[in-house]
């Protein structure tokens, strides 16, 4: 007589861990671009969300700069912070499951 497990439980967290990463990076996306500096707009208006492949993308040459703290405006640059968001939401969805 063997065990029976109830996987409907597996099943569900299962599916609610599929779109974690497109929804933290929908949400990370936003966060990123308040961080990023600016002066005339054009790293602001340069940086997207490809969501096919999940990757935010700083289509200008100065982007490694501004992100080395470069600006006074962000002297931790963008990408720490927006790692440090982006764990902590993680950790917040996980907890709800």
């Amino acid at each position: 007589m063997g065990n029976k497990v109830d996987t409907k439980q597996v099943k569900k967290l299962f599916k609610q861990l599929d779109g974690l990463p497109l929804d933290t990076m929908k949400k990370a996306f936003p966060f990123l671009k308040k961080e990023t500096p600016i002066k005339s707009g054009n790293a602001r208006r340069k940086t997207s969300l490809k969501s096919s492949t999940l990757k935010i993308k700083s289509k200008y040459a100065y982007a490694g700069r501004l992100d080395d703290g470069w600006s006074k405006q962000a002297p931790d640059g963008f990408t720490d912070p927006t790692i440090d968001f982006i764990e902590d939401y993680i950790e917040s969805q996980i907890r709800k499951l």
